[in-house]
Order: structure tokens, then sequence, then C-alpha cells
């Protein structure tokens, strides 16, 4: 072969191999991107805490669903929370922070033993025991033992961020043995067979972060208490939902376990006269007009 028609076949294949390059790297251009985190505006839709009751949501595996906390009868005047001009004026900073799914699930709409749940929502007030990170940190990490999953709905940090973590829609798992005990009597779900039964699955768990000196000791009977900034976006969060006063607890008062005391130091009256001034049952006719 002579040597023309040699460099002449090896040009040809080069070519051959550089428009298959370029083709592939055209398709891979012309391809549309997969961003849907980080562009997809449902993903923040749970950022603002619901002004709805997350009373019954469906069963594992299905799509959750909000239902009012304040039924609405026809032809009747029913009350409704409303915020106040105080509330719009308090504006805290807030962001939001990812966790891991093992520790934290769905609503159920039945029991362990088929029975249909309709518990109206409570909001538990809780504390960290150390930094936000810190809990922000174990809620980030995989968990296969049950016993040990954890998480809330939110935190409040020292200087009154904000934190969501895991959706209002799902069960976070703020409370293991535990009981609410209010105007209904005993309320209690078991969605285990192998656990206690808990208030997780009608519960908001909020969390206040524990004020530094007392980090890391559990055994204290109280510390130097929450800031100002604290109970200000407590009150603002819990400003924005239908639950009514009667059904705001903390961990304390719904644990069985008698190994949970928080929150610690909380000023349960320096807490519901902030929320007062955030909002008010405001009368709402629902009569059809004629």
């Amino acid at each position: 072969m002579r040597f023309r028609d040699w460099a002449t076949r090896v040009m040809l294949i080069f070519l051959m191999f550089a428009a298959l390059i370029f083709a592939l790297f055209l398709g891979q251009a012309t391809q549309p991107k997969n961003n849907t985190a980080a562009s997809n505006p449902d993903s923040t839709d749970w950022s603002q805490y619901p002004k709805v009751e997350f009373q019954a949501a469906k069963i594992l595996g299905e799509k959750s669903k909000n239902l009012p906390i304040i039924a609405v009868n026809k032809n009747k005047i029913v009350s409704k929370y409303k915020t106040t001009a105080a509330f719009a004026k308090y504006k805290p900073k807030f962001t939001s922070a990812v966790v891991h799914p093992s520790n934290y699930g769905e609503r159920y709409t039945q029991d362990t033993n088929g029975l249909p749940l309709n518990n109206q929502a409570i909001i538990v007030i809780h504390e960290t025991t150390n930094s936000a990170s810190s809990a922000i940190n174990f809620f980030q990490t995989p968990h296969d033992d049950e016993n040990v999953q954890a998480s809330y709905h939110a935190i409040i940090s020292l200087d009154g961020i904000v934190i969501y973590l895991v959706p209002p829609e799902k069960r976070a798992f703020g409370a293991a043995n535990s009981i609410f005990v209010g105007a209904n009597g005993a309320e209690t779900v078991q969605t285990n067979p192998t656990l206690a039964p808990s208030v997780n699955n009608f519960a908001y768990h909020v969390s206040l972060e524990t004020p530094p000196d007392a980090w890391g000791d559990n055994q204290i009977p109280n510390h130097s208490g929450y800031t100002q900034l604290q109970y200000n976006s407590l009150a603002w969060l819990i400003a924005q939902s239908q639950v009514p006063e009667d059904r705001i607890t903390t961990h304390r008062a719904v644990d069985r376990s008698g190994q949970r005391a928080d929150p610690k130091s909380f000023d349960f009256e320096r807490f519901l006269n902030i929320l007062r001034t955030f909002r008010q049952l405001t009368p709402v006719n629902t009569a059809k007009k004629p």
C-alpha cells in the first residue's frame, strides 16, 4: 500500500471518530437538565407553618392530606384565628435543613388495629438539650434502629431563627412513649406494634435551642432560660396555625417514659401572652347569602 493511500485512510478514520465525538457532545448539550430539587417551588411549600390542621394523612406510601381544624358548618358563625398587625410587624429570619428519611415518616389514617384516626392537631414544645446544629446533625444521620430515630418539625435557635426541618404534613419522631390529655380525654396512637403508642401522628413538634449553660446536661432541673427572640419566633410560628391554646403542650406534659422534662425553664404564660398579640379569634359567618 502506498503511503498516500495509507495516510488517506488514517485521515478518514480520524474524521469519523471526530464526528462521532462531536455528535455525542452535541446530544448531551441539548438534553434538558434535571434540576427539579433546586428549582421545584413545591420543595418550599412547607416552609411556612400551615394554617390548616394536619389531622389525618394518608396511610404510609400514599400522598398526605391536610384537613381544617375548625369545622365550617353551613349557615353558622364559627371562629377562626387570624394574625394581627403585631404578627405582620415581626419578621424573623428562617431557613431549612434536610432530615434523613429514616428519621421521619407519613401520618397514618388508621392505627395498628385498623381503627380510623381523627385526632385534631396538637403542638408539642421541646428543647434540643444541646446546640441546634448538634440536633440537626443527628437528624441528618441515618438511623436503622427505630428506638433511636428522632426529629422535630422545626427548631428555634437562640437568636430567633426558625429552622424548618420535617414538612408539617409528615410525622416527625419527636416523642416516643407519650399521651396528650385534653378536653377529649387521653389521646395517643400506636402506629408500630413493636413500639409504645405516641402523639406523633397528630403532633407538630417544635424545639427551642437549649442555652449553652445546659448543653449536654440532661439531669439539671432548670437553666438560664430562653431568649426573647426565641419566645417571639415561637409565637410567630404557632400564630400561623389554627391549633387552639388548649392543644399546645410540652414534651414534659405528654411524656410517659419518665425521662423527658423539656422544655426546662419555659415560661408558658410569657409565651401565651405573645401568641395572643400575634393572633386573635375572629368570627366567620358561613351562612349562605340569599
